[in-house]
Order: structure tokens, then C-alpha cells, then sequence
């Protein structure tokens, strides 16, 4: 069988059951996924009466709404039929004409997903506002990481996307600071921390060398002088292990310092974008001493 054919018609079923739970039209079939989607039919109703009351997030609800604008442009959901007939070309009006009943099902179907997709959405922004305090071994911990990968890939470029993992970096350290007498949690905390800062580095440093601006080193600068105040109050700890754990991240921090100084040089003498990179980005060559 056509499994497109038959995801659009479980989709389509969907909807009418939608509509049906909604108080619209009944439609005299039965179909054998039926059981299957009262489940989700179920979880529907349950997410339109209990909606969460919290506020949800108005970075999240600006991506969100620009995510499903797109798929509904692609996809051609409430597009005017005047406008697809302008453009399509008379052959194309007549062919429109033709189309069956089941053209418009389909947008409907489509559209029901969208809005279920939303509704999901919104009411998991709920569990994600009350999980931005979650700490390593709370339930609700993997939600806020969860939330986090998800605003990564809202993120608008690389600029936004390196400061969002610095900003993660700087809550590793919170929750690093909650962490006491487990040296595994300890240090499983400080490698997230340490990777989240090589990740935004790495980003913001490429598109320094990429664009010849060094807007994106001073966001570097900030970030590692604040970051390094704060670790290093971790010193203050009486394990020893955990000690020389907090002083690798403090040498990790000094070196995402330099590379942005020898960045910022190579940009300010002229060097073209350097060719080899590691994990904090590019590495510039020196500049050529003046005579």
C-alpha cells in the first residue's frame, strides 16, 4: 500500500474526528484507526480544557508563530484559490476545476495538524517555564534541556546560536554551584558547561573571522570575564577532585580569551580568514611585525 496514501488518509480521518469531538458534523464511517486516534483525539480535548496558566515565553511564542507560517506557506494552507488560478495559467484554472472534494479535505487535515502541533506547543511551554529551575536529577531536567535544543533550532543564525550556548554555559554554572558531594554529577555538569562554551565560541569566533568584524569576539570577552568570576568561586570547594575539575574549565576559559585577542589582531592587521580551526574556531596566524 502507498504509505503516503495512507498517512494523508489517517490525517484527514483525524481531523473529521477532530471535528466531531468539537461538536461538528458527525460523519456516518467508521474507520480501523479509529482506537488509535481516539487516543490522540483524547489528548487533544484534554490539552484545549486544561490549558496551562502560566506565560508562556514571547521569544517562543514569536518563533513558534513564524515556524508555522512557513509550513503553511509551503504547504499552501489558506492560500486564495484566486491567486494559485493567476499563477497557475489557464490550463492550470482548468485543472483546478477538476479537482475532487478530497483537495480540500487535505488542506483541513493539514491545517488540524498545525494547530494540534500548536496546541501541544503552547502547552508544553507550560512544563518548560516550570522546568527553567530544574537541576541535574529533578524530573523535570530533560524538559529543560529539551526546551533548550529547541531554541537552538529556533535560532535566527549562528550569531544568535553562539549566544544562546553561552548563555546555557552560565546556567551549567548555576546548577554546577547546586551539586554537592557527588564528584561524577559534579563533573558531568562542568563537561556540559564546558561544551556549551566551546559550541558558542567556536560560532562566534567563525563568524568574527568570516565577516572580519569583531562584534561577535566582544560578545566572547563579556562572556568569559563574568564566567571566570563565577568558576572560580568554585575553587573554594573542600573536595580536591573537584578542584582541579573546576581549574581544566578555567583554563578552558583563558583560551577562548586568547583566541578572541588573536582574533581580534588578525582582524585589525588584515590577515585573510585562517584556514585551520579547532574547537574554539578559527586560528589566526600572527601578525607581521612593523618595521
Amino acid at each position: 500500500m502507498d504509505s503516503d496514501l495512507f498517512s494523508r488518509r489517517r490525517a484527514e480521518r483525524f481531523a473529521q474526528l477532530l471535528d466531531e469531538a468539537n461538536g461538528g458534523r458527525r460523519h456516518h464511517v467508521r474507520s480501523r484507526v479509529d482506537d488509535e486516534l481516539a487516543t490522540l483525539v483524547a489528548v487533544s480535548q484534554r490539552l484545549t480544557a486544561d490549558r496551562p496558566d502560566v506565560q508562556v515565553d514571547q521569544d517562543f511564542r514569536s518563533g513558534l508563530r513564524a515556524m508555522l507560517v512557513a509550513t503553511a506557506e509551503r504547504e499552501g494552507i489558506g492560500a486564495p484559490a484566486a491567486a494559485k488560478s493567476e499563477t497557475a495559467g489557464a490550463g492550470a484554472s482548468t485543472r483546478a476545476s477538476l479537482l475532487p472534494a478530497v483537495t480540500a479535505r487535505r488542506a483541513r487535515a493539514r491545517g488540524a495538524i498545525l494547530v494540534g502541533i500548536a496546541a501541544g506547543a503552547v502547552a508544553l511551554s507550560g512544563i518548560s517555564a516550570a522546568s527553567e529551575n530544574a537541576v541535574p536529577g529533578d524530573a523535570l531536567y530533560g524538559m529543560k534541556r529539551s526546551t533548550e535544543r529547541a531554541q537552538l533550532a529556533l535560532a535566527s543564525s549562528d550569531i544568535s546560536r553562539g549566544q544562546l550556548f553561552l548563555d546555557f554555559a552560565r546556567t551549567r554554572l548555576d546548577e554546577a554551584a547546586s551539586v554537592h558531594g557527588d564528584r561524577i554529577g559534579f563533573g558531568a555538569v562542568l563537561d556540559d558547561m564546558d561544551a556549551d562554551t566551546r559550541q558558542g565560541v567556536r560560532l562566534l569566533t567563525t563568524v568574527a573571522a568570516q565577516r572580519a568584524d569583531p562584534a561577535g569576539l566582544d560578545a566572547v570577552n563579556v562572556f568569559v570575564t563574568g564566567q571566570r568570576r563565577a568558576v572560580s568561586g568554585l575553587l573554594e570547594r573542600t573536595d580536591q577532585v573537584e578542584r582541579d575539575r573546576t581549574r581544566r574549565s578555567l583554563a578552558l576559559l583563558d583560551a577562548a580569551r586568547d583566541r578572541a585577542d588573536a582574533l581580534r589582531a588578525a582582524i585589525a592587521c588584515g590577515l585573510p580568514t585562517p584556514a585551520a580551526s579547532d574547537a574554539l574556531g578559527p586560528a589566526p596566524g600572527t601578525c607581521p611585525a612593523e618595521r
